[in-house]
């Protein structure tokens, strides 16, 4: 779907969509759209967007993930990166779903301006490519830690190619302890 200020493509995986906002530029600098509830509509998604968070990553190869909230608070996100860039990566964690156990990867950047928006039911993550990485995202539930789950980023059977290893990357205690793909109990039907 394109319209004026934003085109919108889906991925391989039901519900994830990459979105591509136009930006126009002058001598002053430039002007986006960056978020039309309109055009996601538009292109099938109706969350309603509760909350905005932002993170800052100090090192390239920080790795954030792969996490999800779990019914009842599960949560849609809409991620975009203002500084530096990121890998941006989604698994299908609903179990009906054909595309099961599929992982998408895809670069954002302040540079590149895209955004993915990444439904419930899928385990969401990033590592940064740059320091100083900065990604916002708006969420459809509130922060329920209570249904916080996660994958283990890198388990083999997703077939993700991070851009470092697990001794390069930077991984917080938590993130190194989630269950691989193969031990996973997925709350998504």
């Amino acid at each position: 779907m394109e319209c004026t200020v934003t085109t919108i493509k889906p991925l391989a995986i039901s519900g994830v969509l990459l979105i591509e906002p136009k930006r126009h530029g002058d001598e002053r600098g430039f002007f986006s759209e960056t978020y039309s509830a309109h055009a996601l509509a538009e292109a099938g998604f109706e969350g309603r967007f509760v909350q905005d968070n932002h993170s800052r990553s100090s090192a390239a190869g920080t790795v954030r993930g792969l996490h999800f909230q779990a019914p009842p608070h599960a949560q849609d996100k809409l991620i975009r990166v203002t500084a530096g860039a990121i890998l941006d990566v989604v698994v299908d964690i609903r179990r009906s779903s054909p595309t099961y156990g599929k992982a998408i990867q895809v670069e954002l950047s302040a540079d590149n301006w895209r955004q993915l928006l990444a439904p419930r039911g899928v385990a969401h993550g990033f590592c940064t490519l740059t320091a100083g990485a900065e990604v916002l995202y708006k969420v459809t539930d509130y922060y329920a830690p209570e249904t916080e789950g996660g994958l283990l980023w890198n388990d083999p059977a997703l077939g993700v190619d991070w851009p470092f290893s697990d001794a390069e990357a930077t991984v917080n205690a938590r993130d190194r302890v989630w269950p691989g793909f193969g031990e996973l109990e997925s709350p998504f039907e």
